[in-house]
């Protein structure tokens, strides 16, 4: 890894790890390399930062750079989430109701959103 920064465990009992200034890497429950987001999907990020799976095993991104976030589903092209609103996205957690939680450390804030609309 060059510049680890945030982890997130996966549903399979793998992980995904954001490196700075770089990609996304997703790690099997053996700790071996599964795929490289950027690799996968051809996209670019500009600093990625927080990370989280949700229930579907979709892989959610914060970029810090770009300011957005990302949903990254496991068959499919990568859905922007959020693409205004986000002065310094960081750390990212989602719940099993739909919910994302970003804190923005350019505001000094935890800002929610609510990405699903089918029930889990």
């Amino acid at each position: 890894l060059q510049g680890p920064r945030y982890v997130s465990p996966a549903p399979n009992g793998g992980f995904v790890v954001s490196e700075e200034c770089g990609d996304v890497k997703v790690f099997t429950s053996s700790r071996k390399l599964l795929c490289s987001l950027s690799s996968k999907y051809g996209h670019r990020f500009g600093n990625p930062a927080g990370v989280c799976v949700d229930v579907d095993g979709s892989i959610l991104v914060a970029d810090e750079q770009r300011r957005t976030v990302h949903l990254f589903p496991e068959h499919g092209a990568p859905v922007c989430l959020v693409s205004a609103g986000l002065r310094r996205p960081s750390g990212m957690a989602c719940s099993s109701f739909g919910h994302l939680f970003v804190a923005d450390a350019g505001e000094n804030c935890v800002k929610v959103f609510k990405y699903r609309v089918r029930p889990p």
